[in-house]
């Protein structure tokens, strides 16, 4: 059985078997089995839960991993942490390794903070805690009414640095970014090496948008009083893409926490080709690798793509064989014991500073 001395059970809310990879790592880290649910979608699209065994007065934890089907898995996790509610657990935790919509968390012209709502949603549906990693923005912790632990992947992504890049002290830490210079001067710091920084037309335009400063967007109202008449204010203007720092010679390693629409890396990659630096490596927590980024990834100068499981990308690592996995599933499976056990979590953020 699942239950044990420890007195609590881990299940898994994916429907299917690519998503439990990571379940079944953590459920054998943690020496117990995994819970017996069964979740599937009906002819008509609706998710179903079943829950095979006890759980009442038991800590659940729910480990959660997002496919490319986003909605159906944020449906699978509401739908079993409702039916465990209602089954009178304990506590329900939710292990969400990366955290959809994260990415719309601030206002968009008339759009909303889809981030926010999925917090109340899950806080409804009767999640007390959830363990995660690597939020796109350390504040998405704000929108939830319970504890959040957002754990950081760098160790994981510094070892293999160590360890699988020959000759990594010739290396030079790039932010692809100046959004990600502070993520970037933490691996440099921590690995003693350099730090170069790409600014310029090509970088994501997502900080011009998501700010609110155009929400709401600026309309000249000719029929008001003319005394309100605000002035104009100037559009930005990016200037020619730059490398601000000495990649020549160098193994260049781009550090991210997401990367899906791979476009603006192999547009970076090529950059830094034509700034010398002799090989490129891209390290980040999610590979979501959506579209054709395997294709692309293959026919690009970049050499290596190192990702975390914290999404499943088994497919993507068949199309490209560049791309590599780093396995985060002990930190994950000490988070659950020591949450568990009530301890506390300090042990996993040592040497962790509010810019990482």
């Amino acid at each position: 059985m699942n239950v044990g001395k420890s007195g609590y059970r881990v299940f898994s809310a994916n429907s299917t078997a690519a998503c439990t990879e990571l379940a079944n790592r953590i459920t054998e880290r943690l020496g117990v089995e995994l819970g017996k649910s069964v979740v599937y979608q009906e002819s008509n699209r609706e998710t179903r839960v079943d829950v095979k065994e006890s759980v009442r007065g038991q800590d659940i934890f729910i480990i959660q991993t997002i496919p490319r089907d986003v909605n159906t898995a944020i449906m699978e996790l509401l739908v079993m942490a409702y039916a465990l509610k209602t089954s009178c657990a304990k506590n329900i935790i939710g292990v969400i390794p990366y955290f959809p919509y994260s990415k719309q968390c601030k206002m968009r012209k008339r759009g909303s903070i889809v981030c926010k709502l999925l917090a109340s949603m899950l806080a409804k549906a009767g999640l007390t805690h959830i363990i995660t990693m690597d939020l796109h923005q350390k504040e998405i912790q704000g929108f939830f009414s319970f504890p959040v632990d957002n754990l950081r992947a760098s160790p994981f992504l510094i070892q293999y640095i160590q360890e699988e890049i020959p000759d990594y002290r010739n290396a030079i830490i790039v932010a692809k970014s100046p959004s990600a210079a502070k993520r970037a001067q933490s691996y440099a710091e921590r690995l003693r090496l350099g730090l170069a920084v790409m600014h310029g037309e090509a970088q994501c335009s997502e900080s011009d948008m998501a700010d609110g400063r155009h929400s709401p967007p600026f309309v000249r109202n000719t029929t008001g009083h003319p005394g309100l008449e605000l002035p104009l204010m100037m559009a930005k203007e990016k200037p020619p893409i730059t490398v601000v720092g000495d990649v020549g010679g160098r193994i260049a390693i781009i550090v991210d926490d997401i990367i899906d629409d791979v476009e603006d890396f192999v547009a970076a990659a090529e950059i830094l080709k034509e700034r010398g630096a002799y090989k490129i490596y891209i390290m980040a927590t999610h590979g979501l690798l959506s579209a054709e980024a395997p294709r692309l990834i293959e026919e690009s100068a970049i050499d290596e793509v190192v990702v975390t499981n914290t999404v499943p990308h088994e497919v993507q690592k068949l199309q490209c064989p560049k791309i590599k996995t780093v396995d985060v599933s002990m930190i994950l499976a000490e988070a659950i014991r020591r949450i568990h056990n009530g301890e506390s979590m300090a042990y996993l953020f040592r040497n962790i500073t509010v810019d990482d």
